[in-house]
Formats: structure tokens, C-alpha cells, sequence
């Protein structure tokens, strides 16, 4: 039975977005007959649309292929295809926990990014065997030697095996099979023990309920096998085990060593913890296995329905992408302004993109999103910390002894003729600057920044003033204190609540005349006069007014008296103006409030 584990190979691929994960996973499904030519497509592994118009992955996928490799043997290998993107980061790190080594892809003609040197520290971390590829050789701006020295000096790893290659041409596949098999390690673990297996990943199927992604450490896991869940103490049966080869297929049993599924009946998705250990019901374990650290959403943003009568089938869509998606949270909110909705978690912006995008595309809601903010730390007089998530919802000031804000590590890699303006744009957005080095002509800068101003605009400025060269990580490392004020939008006297925004003291007043000014400009004229206000506490500090449409009441009056009779009708103008200012609605457009989101986006 050793010999069998021996033959098992579980590794994860990693690599900066768009470096070519997908691809090669396709042409090494295709090398080892995981599907015949006619079942191939271009990211057989991206099971989403939008994964695949974007060519981005957001979940990982697993393969299990069989590969006769050159020493005769037959070989099972367990591919984990994971994203590229930081916002997916706790994908990466699931997937790399389940796997004893990784194959990072490197672009040749781009060489090391920021999200390469993430990935990889976190391989590292997990002590993990690496084999550095190097892909894109069939284009000509592909420089191999340059990219090797980038990797040795940046990242450290050795580059004498590194593999050149070709997703798109197939070339130079062969050998990363070769060197997967003499590299990376097989995995430990005792066939005859008891049973122990990781909770790696868990999604909901329309027909099979919730389907579990396991990684076997000791043991072996069989159909109709009583198994208790470690973190729950539930006990399920297992009706069914299977693997993906891509296609999902039956077994009867997982072994020692190899990732596969299982179907328990389960029809709740929270039930199953990712990072949870399984064990056989009969012989529970002692100690779990250490799991993983939760995903904590960090971009918050409320959403509502354009049309209040969508309340319900944008209810019942966040339900269904949370079955998929347990990074993602969301609970109701209610706005003067923008009637029903709901106020959401998220991992990033990008995640927050796709989400919406899912929202709109598959259950077609239309949505409006209000300033995405990321959770305060409120400490009061008396003691208690308070998360704050919606600045509408901030306590008397008074009351409050200081705010806490959290902070993030940034890496950014640049061609050094850009590094002038990102660290202006980093000093603007008060960072502090950690790390400057080189390797050849990229300087690889590291900032300590908040990641309120970072949630915005950040990255899109970033691309926009290196031409879509310098990439951009980063990590939260702690709350920090900071001077924070709530800045609050009045029209008409009224507050508005989801135009407040939680800021920092410097920026409020010129951000409070930015938005008072769009508003000026995006909100309608009505019959009476609009102040538009902008306010920190109870203290205006920028102030619009749109001007009331005025009806011209003298155009009928000639003759003796008239200038009296004039006075007369002003006065009753003027009274009725101050009663419709006092009773009337001022509808504020959409346009508005997407306006407002976009004072960032156009300051660049």
C-alpha cells in the first residue's frame, strides 16, 4: 500500500493574475487524456462566465489525472488550479494547506509581480517543495534569463531547473510533468490509522446539496461510512465519494494522500467549516488538525434595489451566491434615501465587482451601490469597542475616546522611471514608506497605509500612472488610531445617509466641497431654493445652493398702485416658497449618488 502513496503527487499552481494558471492546467489535462480533444476548451477549469470573459479565476478547482511518466510508472497527480488575484488571497492559502508542493508560473515577458511574491512566501510558509516555471517562451518580448535573475534575486528560489514553456504551444510540458514527479514529495500519512481528513472547500450543488472537497491526511474514506464533522460534532452519512478528472466521477473510496468529494445530504452550507477535520464516527480523533484562520470580509458597501419591488429577488440572489461564495456576508439595511437593502462584506473591491456583476447578470437586478468603507474600531468612554461598519450608524461624539482604523502592508513592483509619482501618491494617501529595493531597473517599495484610502481608487490610479506595469499586494496587519471624523451630506436640511463617509480630518473639507459641488450639479432644479450642506458633527464646513425655479408674478400689473400691489405678491411668493421648502421631498437621482461615487475616480 506504501508503493501506492508513493505514486501520489498533490501540488497547487501559482502565479501573478494572468500569468497563465489556467492554461497551462488546460494543456496538462489535455497532455495526461483527462478529456478527449473534442471535451477541450480554452480554461476547462474556470466553470463561471465571467471567469472565463475576464479570464480571472475566483474559485480553485481540482483535477486528478493519471501520467505514465518516463521511468514506467503510473502516477496519480492532484492539480489545485488557484487565483491569482489578492483579493482571493484565502482561496490560495486553502488550497496550497491541502497540497506538499507548487508550480509557479512566472510570465517571461513580464518577470516577477507583486502577487508572485505573495503566493510564493505563502508556498513557503506552508513548506512547500517549488517548481519555477517559466511561460510565454513563444512570444517574442519573452526575456528567460532576465526572468531568472529577477526570481533569484527577488524571491530567492533557485532557478537552475527552472522549466521554460508555452501554454499556448504546448511546449515544454512534458518536462514540468517530469520534474513534478522527481521534485516534489508525496504525501505523508498513515493508510492503516485511523481516519483524518481536511475540509478544504465546500460549495452548493441544485441537486446533490452541498458537495465537500476533502483532502485525506491518514486513513482511508469510504461510501456509506459513518463520519463526524470535529468543529459541529454532527455525524453524516457519506452517500457519495468521487473525484474530478475534470469531469466529477464516482469511486468507491478516497485513500491516504488524495483529494476527492463527498456528498452527505448536507443541505445547509454552514454546516460544513472550511478547514474543519473529519474523522470516522466510530474512532473519533483526540485533536483536530489546526484548519485555517476565517476570511474576514474588509470592503463594506451597502446595496439596493433600483426599483423597491426587486427587494425580494435581490434577497433571494445574495442568498444563492453565498451558497458558493462563504467569503461574502450580508444583512438588511434601510436608507431614507434609498429605501430597502442590504449592507455586504467583501474581501476587496474586485470581489465587490464580481459579486454586483453576478447580481445583475444571473438574477437581473438592478443595483445601486453606495461609497464601499471598511470597518472602524470604536472605542467609547465607558469601555466598550464598538465595529463599525455604516458610518450612518456612528455614535454621539461626544461619547467616543478614539476611532481605530485598519492598516495594511503594500507591496507594489514598478519600473523604476514610475516610482516618483507612486510614492507622491502613496505620501497623499498617508503612508509610510517600510522598504525600497531594486532588482535591475523594477524597485519592489513597501507602504504602510489605511486601507480606507486604499479601497477606493487605489489600484485603478496605480494602473493608469504606469501604463498597466506595476502591480499591487497587500495584507492587513493591525487597527491603528486614527484622527477620523464623520463627514455627513444635508440636502435640504436633511442628512443623507448613504453619501456619509467615515475620513480623515485633513481631507474633510476639501472632500465636503467636492461633493457639494457634484450635487449642485446632478440634483434637479425644484420650485423652491436647496442648500446642500456638507457637516463634521453639528459644524458646517462647505455649503451649495441650487437655486429655485422663479415664476415671474409681475408680468400682469400696470398701472396706478402697482408698485404696492407688487410688494403684495412677492410677500405671498415668498411665503409659499418657505412652505413648500418646509413640506417638500427632494428626490435625489441616481446619477447622484454614482456621481458622488466618482469624485475619487476623476481626481486622477
Amino acid at each position: 500500500m506504501s508503493s501506492k502513496i508513493d505514486n501520489i503527487r498533490n501540488f497547487a499552481i501559482i502565479a501573478h493574475i494572468d500569468h497563465g494558471k489556467s492554461t497551462i492546467a488546460d494543456r496538462i489535462i489535455h497532455s495526461c487524456g483527462g478529456l478527449t480533444e473534442r471535451e477541450m476548451k480554452a480554461q476547462v477549469l474556470d466553470s463561471m462566465d465571467i471567469e472565463r470573459e475576464r479570464g480571472i479565476t475566483i474559485k480553485a478547482q481540482t483535477v486528478k489525472l493519471n501520467y505514465k511518466a518516463k521511468d514506467g510508472k503510473e502516477y496519480i497527480l492532484n492539480i489545485i488550479d488557484t487565483p491569482g488575484h489578492v483579493d482571493f488571497s484565502y482561496e490560495v492559502s486553502r488550497s496550497l494547506y491541502a497540497c506538499e508542493g507548487s508550480i509557479l508560473i512566472v510570465d517571461s515577458t513580464q518577470g516577477v509581480e507583486a502577487q508572485t511574491l505573495a503566493n510564493v512566501y505563502q508556498a513557503l510558509d506552508t513548506n512547500h517543495e517549488i517548481v519555477p516555471v517559466l511561460n510565454k517562451v513563444d512570444l517574442p518580448a519573452s526575456d528567460l534569463e532576465k526572468t531568472k535573475k529577477q526570481i533569484e534575486d527577488v524571491i530567492g528560489i533557485d532557478t537552475e531547473n527552472a522549466i521554460p514553456c508555452s501554454g499556448k504551444t504546448g511546449e515544454g510540458i512534458e518536462d514540468i510533468l517530469e520534474q513534478i514527479i522527481t521534485t516534489l514529495p508525496a504525501p505523508k500519512g498513515e493508510t492503516t490509522s485511523d481516519l483524518k481528513c481536511l475540509l478544504v472547500d465546500s460549495w452548493y450543488d441544485t441537486y446533490l446539496g452541498v458537495v465537500i472537497l476533502v483532502r485525506v491526511i491518514d486513513g482511508k474514506l469510504s461510501k456509506n461510512m459513518k463520519i463526524k464533522m470535529m468543529s459541529t460534532n454532527q455525524e453524516y452519512i457519506v452517500e457519495k465519494v468521487g473525484v474530478f478528472t475534470p469531469k466529477p466521477t464516482d469511486i468507491n473510496e478516497l485513500n491516504t494522500g488524495e483529494i476527492g468529494f463527498i456528498t452527505t445530504g448536507i443541505k445547509v452550507l454552514s454546516e460544513t467549516k472550511v478547514g474543519d477535520t473529519i474523522c470516522d464516527a466510530t474512532k473519533p480523533l483526540k485533536d483536530a488538525l489546526p484548519g485555517f484562520k476565517p476570511s474576514k470580509p474588509v470592503v463594506f458597501c451597502g446595496l439596493f434595489p433600483v426599483d423597491s419591488s426587486e427587494y425580494q429577488k435581490l434577497k433571494d440572489g445574495l442568498a444563492k451566491l453565498q451558497l458558493n461564495d462563504a467569503s461574502f456576508s450580508f444583512e438588511p439595511e434601510s436608507s431614507s434615501a434609498l429605501g430597502l437593502g442590504f449592507r455586504c462584506g467583501f474581501l476587496g473591491l474586485l470581489h465587490l465587482e464580481i459579486v454586483t456583476e453576478r447580481l445583475e447578470r444571473e438574477f437581473d437586478v438592478n443595483l445601486l451601490t453606495t461609497t464601499p468603507g471598511v470597518v472602524y474600531k470604536v472605542h467609547l468612554n465607558n469601555g466598550t469597542i464598538v465595529d463599525l461598519q455604516n458610518p450612518s450608524s456612528l455614535p454621539d461624539p461626544t461619547l467616543i475616546k478614539m476611532i481605530e482604523e485598519p492598516w495594511i502592508k503594500a507591496t507594489i513592483i514598478t519600473p523604476d522611471q514610475y516610482l516618483g509619482s507612486i510614492i507622491k501618491m502613496c505620501q497623499e494617501k498617508r503612508g509610510i514608506q517600510t522598504n525600497l529595493s531594486y532588482s535591475g531597473n523594477r524597485a519592489v517599495v513597501s507602504y504602510e497605509l489605511p486601507l480606507n484610502e486604499v479601497v477606493f481608487d487605489f489600484n485603478d490610479r496605480l494602473k493608469s500612472m504606469t501604463s498597466g506595469y506595476a502591480s499591487f499586494d497587500y495584507e492587513i496587519i493591525e487597527h491603528r488610531e486614527g484622527d477620523l471624523v464623520k463627514l455627513g451630506i444635508l440636502v435640504n436640511a436633511e442628512p443623507v445617509d448613504a453619501l456619509a463617509m467615515m475620513i480623515h480630518k485633513d481631507f474633510a473639507q476639501r472632500t465636503g466641497r467636492e461633493v457639494c459641488e457634484k450635487l449642485k450639479d446632478l440634483i434637479p432644479r425644484h420650485n423652491f431654493m436647496i442648500p446642500v450642506q456638507a457637516a463634521i458633527g453639528g459644524k458646517i464646513i462647505a455649503r451649495e445652493t441650487i437655486k429655485g425655479f422663479k415664476k415671474d408674478v409681475l408680468t400682469k400689473i400696470h398701472g396706478g398702485g402697482a408698485t404696492d400691489r407688487k410688494r403684495k405678491l412677492l410677500e405671498k411668493q415668498k411665503k409659499g416658497k418657505a412652505r413648500s421648502k418646509q413640506f417638500g421631498r427632494v428626490e435625489i437621482p441616481q446619477e447622484a449618488f454614482i456621481g458622488v461615487l466618482k469624485i475619487n475616480s476623476d481626481k486622477q
